[in-house]
């Protein structure tokens, strides 16, 4: 794996955790947030314009992250 990739990586991982705390904090302060953003997934989309583009896959990590933080 080259080292960009790693780098890719380690800054995925980074901003899913920082962006999990961060839902998770406002949830706490402000009950309703993961309601809005799980109102707000069928705008979602891949901006992908190849044969790679996979709108519902997007929105179905999306899911799993709004699930993972009801969980929080």
């Amino acid at each position: 794996m080259t080292d960009l990739h790693v780098q890719t990586r380690q800054r995925e991982i980074a901003t899913e955790h920082l962006l999990f705390k961060l839902i998770e904090y406002v949830e706490g302060k402000h009950p309703g947030l993961l309601d809005y953003l799980e109102e707000s997934l069928d705008h979602l989309g891949d901006p992908a314009t190849d044969e790679t583009k996979d709108d519902e896959g997007v929105r179905k990590i999306a899911r799993r992250m709004i699930t993972g933080a009801r969980r929080g």
